[in-house]
């Protein structure tokens, strides 16, 4: 059960050649990296907003529908995990690094240089910039992964199927998914996952460059980045020794506790009534907004347009990105649940912790650049830097912000060594550490060539590049699993 299959190998194949190439030619690398992206996002900017509403949707009707009562697992089976882990754990391998890294720099960058509509720095674009910020860190994203999550943890532990994407889609091709045809979904899944992984990485890595050169005067550089790779790589892999109940349980419970006292510290020293303010308005705004934003590319206008495929259409990818690892995670972790309670842990409470956590350090750093600095001057990574410094503290509080920002690293890419091992060992529950290893190494590498080959936009270039492929695959998964269901309910399963 735990040897590796030819997907581990074509893989592997394709990821050692690819930074090979990314070494060797980084010019061309990124030259093809982003023609693909430009056209990915020119032709496909529809589809990327027309189906992640659909994941909604379709999230919704199980939720309200009979299906809801039916368990993941065997009837009356319990939850192998408290609900507090649980949460801490899809939280922190399903946002993680983001939260930090776009935590200031997202909405001030809407309020003060790229408002959806209005005026830069005006009224009208703060509260554009929160509410959009909302939506991209809202309901959309994760409907991504709980389709994804619901459909295989319904397969795996309803059906005792191994833990593959490709065994979701029997109900629908039947024994073809055991043979060549699932092992190219299977490979798809896996690369998808590399690429999604990597690319988070690679964000960690330069935000940690950020901090520490924003404190410490030391340069932002790839060889600093590197090193940071090199550095938390060899972290990971030691939490990776330890196991699923072990290392990564107890790093996102220090994750949660790490971003707690952040967020306290920052709600505290920040404008604290503005705050809650602000949350509640724009809460009101997105609920109004939300069926318009959901559908809006602006075809008329083309820089609202472009602004749509520049943020809107780049984070749908990065989720779509991200799905089949953080997926498989969340259905690894959430044995036991009902369809319902699943839907409702995994849709709403990270889409309201997000929405807090946006509110503080996005009315924060607005509030910072109203008052003189300049945070949207500076280098992304270095946002959330430029406004601690405006706060008493500021030193704790940036070392505060690097260790999370490390420890979400570290569960990100520990996460996804045991999902990728897990899909290269024919869905095994417990991977063999040397194939986890494998894989911790390759998404580091992978890391390196992309911020290597062409920083954050070569990130950016490789995440909606890579999401496209298996966005095809979910809905697929998404239609053998509504099947399986109906069987189900035939058999007045509980």
């Amino acid at each position: 059960m735990k040897k590796v299959t030819v997907v581990f190998w074509i893989t592997l194949a394709i990821t050692v050649g690819l930074s090979i190439l990314g070494v060797v030619a980084p010019g061309q690398f990124e030259d093809i990296s982003a023609a693909v992206m430009g056209y990915i996002s020119d032709k496909f900017g529809w589809y990327y907003l027309l189906i992640v509403t659909l994941f909604i949707l379709f999230c919704l009707y199980l939720a309200f529908s009979p299906y809801g009562k039916i368990r993941l697992g065997k009837a009356g089976e319990k939850p192998e995990f408290s609900y507090s882990s649980w949460l801490s754990m899809l939280f922190s391998a399903g946002m993680g690094i983001g939260l930090v890294f776009y935590g200031v720099a997202s909405p001030v960058s809407h309020y003060a240089k790229h408002p959806p509509t209005a005026e830069p720095g005006t009224t009208e674009a703060m509260e554009e910039a929160l509410r959009v910020t909302f939506f991209h860190y809202g309901v959309h994203a994760w409907a991504i992964y709980a389709v994804i999550a619901l459909v295989l943890s319904y397969f795996m532990f309803r059906h005792e199927k191994p833990g593959l994407v490709s065994a979701s889609l029997e109900p629908l091709f039947g024994k073809s998914m055991k043979g060549f045809a699932g092992k190219v979904i299977d490979v798809i899944a896996v690369f998808a996952t590399i690429v999604g992984v990597a690319t988070t990485l690679g964000f960690g890595a330069t935000q940690i460059n950020g901090g520490i050169a924003y404190l410490f005067d030391i340069p932002i550089s790839f060889w600093v980045q590197l090193v940071i790779i090199l550095i938390v790589t060899v972290l990971f892999m030691i939490s990776t020794y330890t196991g699923l109940s072990k290392g990564i349980r107890y790093l996102s419970n220090a994750n949660m506790g790490l971003a707690a006292a952040l967020f306290l510290f920052t709600l505290i020293l920040g404008p604290t009534l503005y705050i809650f303010n602000s949350l509640i308005d724009t809460v009101g705004e997105y609920i109004q907004q939300l069926p318009r934003e959901s559908f809006r590319l602006a075809p008329n206008d083309e820089d609202q347009r472009q602004w749509v495929l520049d943020w809107t259409v780049f984070f749908w990818a990065w989720w779509l990105a991200w799905a089949p690892f953080v997926g498989i995670f969340i259905a690894r972790v959430s044995k036991g649940r009902t369809i319902r309670e699943f839907i409702s842990g995994v849709l709403i409470v990270p889409t309201v912790v997000s929405f807090i956590w946006f509110s503080t350090f996005g009315v924060s750093g607005i509030e910072a650049q109203n008052n003189g600095a300049d945070i949207a001057g500076l280098p992304k990574e270095q946002a959330l830097f430029a406004m601690f410094d405006q706060f008493p503290l500021s030193m704790v509080l940036s070392v505060l912000g690097i260790l999370l920002i490390s420890t979400f690293f570290i569960t990100s890419a520990d996460s996804a060594t045991f999902v990728l091992g897990m899909q290269t060992t024919n869905g095994s529950m417990s991977p063999p550490t040397k194939v986890k290893f494998t894989w911790g190494l390759a998404q580091s590498t992978i890391a390196a060539v992309l911020l290597y080959t062409g920083g954050l936009q070569a990130l950016q270039n490789a995440l909606i590049s890579a999401a496209l492929p298996f966005s095809f695959i979910m809905l697929l998964m998404i239609a053998s699993f509504y099947k399986a269901l109906k069987k189900d309910k035939e058999k007045n399963w509980s």
